[in-house]
């Protein structure tokens, strides 16, 4: 009984906390939350007493954000100023969108007035379509004078902003499209990519082409493009340098250890000899025999080939505008050629299954430099597409 009292308290007071949270939000003049409140409630069952506060709210709410809104929208629009024309019509967009939020719970009863909530939509139709084609109007031609008379990529961008944001509500609108894709080209950021090697070791060629493939790390954004294979006699933004400054490379390795295992193992059966000697034997006069134990040795030789190779690099950017480096980090790598392998002396059997298993296998041939130097380079890639991902900002 005191579980059931205590769920229904708690219904209680999340019934109430979110009704006053509404009226708070409507006093405060934050229409816009009261009536998401309240059409969140009322969508779940508009005929509960219990919902009765939030039909008279949203009721007051609608009325005087809609009041508020549109005396927005009239002074925007008297002033005259074309740039104000976005807000317009996203004002016009946005009350058509809460009457059409409300609509599909209409008629609301208010039982303690014995009437339903009353709403005052208008048609927003003719003015949203109106107020988009000025919009669109004001957009292309702003657009297009950056597009033409643009100092600068960020002023490209800008009209590249514009043309997006024009195609969305008016895809058909002119040639959109086109200038949109023009003023993308004419914003981006073009890095070329340049593989340096100070170090007297050899670089693999497969992995110089793997570490300069940029299209397998994914870090093209939209305003930056990476070129792994320089075009001729085109103008790059940026150069981005992959230094590898050093390449150490030990000396092929074999390290033995010795181990020398003992153990007892049963080595047949021996009859049981009392104190005197004798053949004990059980109730029904059979010889007791017992298991026979005797010590073996094994000296167990370990090999464990070793060879490794580590990579010291530096990741920068250069501007190409002024020759300046405007970013750089360190990368290093390590790769370890590890493998272990054993033989025996002796009896076996005084062997572990773990060190058993070793003697299974055979030395095998150590990898070359350049295959040393691939493999440190592929934890390298991983580096270098983390640093890319982070610091992908050129400007």
């Amino acid at each position: 009984m005191k579980k059931v009292l205590l769920i229904i308290s708690l219904v209680f007071l999340v019934a109430c906390g979110g009704v006053k949270k509404t009226q708070e939000a409507l006093n405060t003049g934050n229409y816009q939350t009261a009536m998401n409140r309240a059409i969140e409630n009322l969508s779940k069952n508009k005929t509960k007493k219990g919902n009765q506060d939030y039909v008279l709210m949203l009721e007051e709410a609608f009325d005087k954000h809609t009041m508020r809104e549109l005396e927005r929208i009239s002074f925007l629009e008297k002033d005259g100023n074309p740039a104000n024309l976005e807000r317009i019509y996203k004002g016009y967009l946005q009350l058509n969108r809460i009457q059409e939020r409300i609509k599909p719970l209409l008629p609301l009863p208010i039982y303690d007035e014995n009437r339903s909530a009353e709403f005052a939509f208008k048609n927003f139709d003719n003015v949203i379509l109106e107020t988009k084609g000025e919009l669109s109007e004001y957009l292309y031609a702003n657009a297009s004078q950056l597009l033409k008379e643009g100092n600068d990529k960020f002023d490209f961008r800008r009209a590249y902003d514009d043309f997006k944001y024009l195609y969305d509500i008016n895809p058909g609108y002119a040639d959109t499209a086109q200038k949109m894709e023009e003023a993308h080209t004419k914003g981006l950021d073009y890095v070329k990519i340049a593989l340096n090697n100070d170090t007297q070791q050899i670089i693999p060629e497969r992995l110089a082409e793997e570490l300069t493939d940029f299209n397998t790390y994914g870090v093209n954004s939209l305003w930056t493009e990476f070129h792994s294979n320089p075009l001729k006699d085109f103008k790059y933004d940026y150069v981005l340098n992959v230094d590898f400054k050093e390449i150490n490379i030990s000396p092929e390795q074999v390290n033995e250890k010795q181990i020398i295992r003992e153990k007892q193992i049963k080595d047949g059966y021996e009859k049981l000899l009392d104190e005197n000697g004798n053949i004990v034997k059980d109730s029904l006069g059979n010889e007791i025999l017992i298991d026979k134990f005797r010590t073996v040795r094994c000296d167990f030789y370990q090999f464990t080939q070793f060879k490794s190779a580590q990579i010291g690099a530096k990741v920068s950017v250069t501007d190409l505008a002024n020759g300046q480096e405007i970013n750089a980090y360190p990368l290093s790598s390590q790769f370890v050629f590890e493998h272990v392998y054993a033989n025996y002396r002796g009896d076996r059997r005084a062997l572990d299954n773990d060190l058993i298993a070793l003697l299974d296998l055979a030395a095998v041939p150590f990898p070359s430099n350049e295959q040393m130097i691939y493999d440190a380079g592929e934890d390298l890639k991983l580096r270098l597409k983390d640093v890319l991902r982070r610091n992908n900002n050129f400007n």
